[in-house]
């Protein structure tokens, strides 16, 4: 009966830790300036904050998705410049496209470290 019970306990918390996975944005990624920028879950959200370089500790975005596919604002940190735009995650590579006015649209490829 123990036995049993202790079976269900483990089944039950390995589901729950698997629910919890980190999704694949979350990590340290090598931006394309050479600085490292750190993505994390934050209150429902991922925010990107710069971790190295001369932006260092500056938050620059905050994404919405799961899976590959994100949604959001990042900022350029040089121009202080904010871009609505979307991040994709494909194995190591993150690739982040934002566009102002729908027009003048930059995107970058980060690497994961």
């Amino acid at each position: 009966m123990i036995a049993k019970l202790m079976t269900a306990v483990a089944i039950s918390v390995l589901m729950g830790t698997s629910a919890m996975a980190a999704e694949p944005i979350v990590g340290n990624w090598k931006t394309q300036s050479g600085a490292t920028a750190a993505i994390a879950n934050c209150g429902g959200a991922y925010c990107i904050t710069l971790k190295t370089g001369k932006h260092a500790g500056k938050q620059i975005g905050k994404v919405s998705g799961a899976g590959a596919s994100y949604s959001g604002e990042v900022t350029d940190p040089d121009s202080d410049k904010t871009y609505s735009g979307s991040a994709n995650v494909t194995g190591n590579s993150l690739k982040l496209k934002g566009c102002v006015l729908a027009v003048l649209c930059k995107s970058q490829t980060w690497s994961r470290l």
